[in-house]
């Protein structure tokens, strides 16, 4: 496993996309020939209540050995004392066959990869305390890719596994314990059900250090006033919620918003014409921009793609009237750039320290109040 990581953010990041709503937006470019399941979709049973009460269904949790988020590039010093929050983390899609429209848990491959997934993209948040990271019968990448309503239904299934186990980490953590919500791309779909569905208006919603979902086109109009939190607006903000997505420039991103544009919100209003939620990850959403200065490190492998290390100073960040976080010249981070300079796969990882640094430290005001 240690020699595989040179996928984190090269070969093997590059299937971040499948769990993105950019996916969609270049269905000309990846057919469904080549992705969509051939087999006929099977509603898959209903795990029982108690399926996520030992170690096998997680990936990462308390007692569990080799937890794949403890890894740390050359640069990061490990944390002496770690936090004390509990953190549940939601893998993007790791599944690219055609078999199922829902991954099978017994998939070796899908599985390693969302391990190594966990590495670069969960990564940043373990020194704020204790991960949870679920296994879930995630949908495949064909389900992004097809107007088909098994799609959607791969979709709904996936998010039902995601439900039952965050109750087991609400139920097992304990009642006073602060809370981080993570995911990237069809991870981050899945929290925004999660946030409307589990936290707004319940008392969970207090306990909430901040939600990371990026990767996923949020509406700051049509989906917030649903979801229970607050966008932050300062690195000293908690219960809100930090998101993005990054584009380097000149972006072009016409394709993405003629898709967000013919959807719904969580209100029932039309996202059209409405901003994305921006959060500068450099600043903590304190302003829509941060010079290159900001950047405390940007995750990038070795020429050998065997390591990662920090690179300081790599990028600057700044939202655009669209709700697009623009990151200037392109950067030599990897080969895995999606058409239009779209840096989706390299929304954690170009700000990997930053991210450290802000969950660390909005734990920290959070037990300050």
């Amino acid at each position: 496993m240690a020699r595989k990581f040179l996928y984190i953010v090269a070969a093997l990041i590059v299937l971040v996309i499948a769990g993105g709503f950019i996916i969609r937006i270049y269905e000309s470019e990846l057919t469904e020939l080549a992705f969509v399941p051939t087999a006929k979709f099977e509603k898959q049973a209903a795990f029982e209540p108690s399926k996520y009460a030992g170690n096998d269904m997680w990936f990462a949790r308390p007692g569990k050995i080799g937890n794949p988020a403890d890894w740390l590039p050359t640069g990061a010093a490990k944390a002496e004392i770690p936090g004390s929050a509990a953190i549940f983390f939601v893998h993007p899609t790791s599944y690219i066959g055609r078999d199922y429209w829902n991954a099978p848990l017994n998939d070796a491959e899908s599985q390693d990869r969302a391990r190594l997934f966990l590495r670069g993209l969960a990564s940043p948040f373990a020194s704020a305390g204790e991960m949870w990271a679920p296994r879930y019968r995630q949908a495949a990448i064909g389900a992004f890719l097809t107007t088909k309503p098994e799609g959607q239904q791969a979709l709904d299934a996936a998010y039902q596994d995601i439900l039952l186990a965050f109750d087991e980490f609400v139920a097992k953590v304990q009642k006073d314990r602060p809370i981080i919500l993570a995911g990237h791309s069809q991870g981050a779909l899945h929290l925004t059900h999660l946030l409307k569905d589990r936290v707004a208006g319940k008392p969970i919603a207090k306990r909430i250090v901040a939600a990371y979902v990026v990767g996923w086109p949020i509406s700051a109009t049509a989906d917030i006033p649903k979801m229970g939190l607050p966008a932050c607006t300062g690195p000293d903000d908690t219960g809100c919620i930090m998101a993005w997505q990054s584009f380097a420039e000149p972006a072009e991103y016409d394709r993405m918003v003629k898709v967000y544009n013919a959807t719904n919100g969580f209100t029932g209003q039309p996202r059209k014409d409405t901003a994305m939620l921006c959060t500068n990850p450099l600043n903590g959403g304190a302003a829509p921009a941060a010079l290159i200065k900001a950047n405390l490190g940007t995750l990038k492998p070795d020429d050998k793609m065997i390591t990662g290390a920090l690179i300081v100073g790599a990028v600057p960040a700044r939202c655009d009237d669209k709700g697009f976080l623009l990151i200037g010249d392109p950067p030599e981070i990897g080969p895995y750039v999606l058409p239009g300079n779209n840096y989706h796969v390299y929304d954690f990882p170009l700000f990997w320290a930053n991210v450290r640094a802000d969950a660390t430290w909005r734990l920290r005001k959070y037990l300050q109040k």
